[in-house]
């Protein structure tokens, strides 16, 4: 049986002199699969998916990514690792104002030669990879390659990002929240096209939403609070 893209083991996490944010004996997430994980504020989300990206170290336990041990790691060394196999989608998107659309889509190629040359075979240039991922994410106009991000719209914003998260095929997608400024027709619209382009990169895709009425589009659905031994009870409805 193949390895998990991403095993967890024992994990736990503090912030200093502050109570355990996570406690998560195990969790996995398979290659190629795509998986809802509602995450409410205070969860500890963001923290998890930063231990995932090699941000930061946990107190205990360990994060495995594509059978790396992250902790074993250098900081330096989780910076190379996240940008060789890791493509973000931000709830803010963190586009770069004053790049263009189409180098702010390049721009992960720019620090991972990995990401580059595999973007160039699959596509002949990382040029044509960018135009090639907007277009299928429905930015067909040529002329929104050059256009500064500032001046994009919010669904542009969003599709830009994705598309910068998917340049070069990582084998992993996180996406934060990325649909929470969008309309109910506008969100489901997104994360089909999402999900067709990690099909074709052969990426694997972590969606963290508060939003459950995503929950049904993906392969499977779990709630951090689950997987969490150290999150905090729900609170009981008075009648």
């Amino acid at each position: 049986m193949a390895a998990a893209l991403i095993e967890l083991a024992g994990l736990g996490f503090a912030w200093p002199g502050q109570p355990e944010l996570l406690d998560i004996p195990a969790f996995q997430l398979q290659a190629g699969e795509t998986l809802f994980l509602k995450g409410p504020s205070g969860s500890g989300k963001t923290t998890l998916l930063g231990l995932l990206g090699g941000v930061q170290k946990p107190l205990r336990g360990s994060v495995r990514v594509l059978g790396q041990e992250l902790t074993e790691l250098s900081f330096a060394a989780r910076d190379r690792f996240r940008v060789e196999h890791t493509g973000y989608i931000f709830q803010q998107f963190n586009l770069l104002p004053f790049l263009s659309v189409r180098e702010n889509v390049e721009l992960p190629c720019r620090f991972s030669k990995r990401r580059a040359e595999r973007a160039c075979q699959r596509h002949g240039s990382v040029s044509e990879a960018a135009r090639q991922l907007l277009n299928h994410l429905g930015l067909t106009d040529p002329a929104l390659l050059s256009r500064r991000a500032e001046r994009l719209s919010i669904g542009q914003q969003q599709r830009v990002a994705a598309a910068r998260a998917l340049i070069g095929q990582p084998e992993l997608v996180i996406a934060d929240e990325p649909t929470s400024a969008l309309d109910a027709d506008s969100r489901e619209a997104f994360i089909r096209l999402l999900f067709a382009e990690c099909r074709a990169a052969g990426a694997s895709l972590l969606f963290v939403s508060h939003d459950q009425s995503l929950a049904a589009l993906f392969d499977r659905s779990l709630s951090l609070g689950d997987l969490n031994r150290a999150a905090p009870a729900p609170a009981l409805e008075v009648s």
